[in-house]
């Protein structure tokens, strides 16, 4: 398997970003780690090797982004607005530094997907920028800014709490766009998946009004919130979503 490290200097977070490459065709996937995780994240609970075919026979090309959650979401010792301006530094260096980088790799539309944070992750740039990301794999995600930030919402926490700004769009360049994608979006019902249920029920209902098609599967009680699950759920989505 082709691996590859990239390290550079973004200009919007001012600070230097980290990311992993691996395989070396086939759809670009941009992978985004779990609440405080980090690039090497995937690699580590086993998820590359659980996408090992899919990458051996050049149908799939994992980039593996850095997060910086303990600077924004994670981050309770700033203030709510504090944190939100440095997430939507990270969206600009995702969106403007991150993507171009991908695609001088692999020059199409991107696959999105994560674990857990991840997944709220992959959801919110996938809905945001549609134009940017045609296929989601969400495992076990939130899909609202309330876990982090309760009740209180400004606009920039607004445009990052999906089931709110989906919920409001009636913008058809973005709801023919998301018709047009293919949307995976995957929770357990074990252990440490009960905030996951309500929240993808929620997004379920949403995208049911919108008449948005998605995949969206609840598995069994004993599938818990774990690397051991989200390996599986990953090699069964990569099979529906690389036909």
């Amino acid at each position: 398997m082709h691996i590859e490290y990239q390290k550079k200097f973004s200009r919007h977070l001012g600070r230097d970003m980290e990311f992993k490459i691996y395989g070396h065709a086939g759809k670009p996937a941009l992978i985004f780690p779990s609440q405080d995780g980090r690039f090497f994240q995937y690699e580590d609970f086993g998820m590359v090797n659980a996408c090992q075919k899919f990458i051996d026979e050049g149908r799939l090309q994992l980039f593996c982004a850095d997060g910086i959650d303990l600077e924004t979401w994670s981050n309770l010792d700033k203030s709510a607005e504090d944190r939100i301006n440095r997430h939507e530094q990270y969206v600009r260096y995702i969106t403007e530094e991150l993507v171009p980088a991908i695609q001088f790799k692999n020059n199409q539309k991107i696959l999105v997907s994560g674990c857990s944070m991840g997944a709220f992750h992959a959801a919110n740039f996938f809905f945001r920028r549609p134009d940017l990301f045609d296929m989601l794999i969400a495992l076990s995600g939130l899909y609202s800014s309330r876990y982090f930030f309760g009740d209180y919402m400004n606009e920039a926490i607004y445009f990052n709490s999906v089931v709110d700004y989906v919920n409001n769009l009636t913008d058809d360049y973005y709801l023919n766009l998301y018709r047009q994608n293919r949307i995976y979006i995957c929770t357990g019902q074990g252990n440490w998946e009960t905030e996951m249920i309500a929240e993808t029920a929620q997004l379920k209902s949403v995208l049911e009004r919108k008449n948005i098609p998605a995949w969206i599967d609840f598995w069994g009680y004993d599938v818990h919130h774990d690397w051991s699950w989200w390996r599986v759920q990953m090699q069964y989505f990569l099979e529906k979503a690389l036909i």
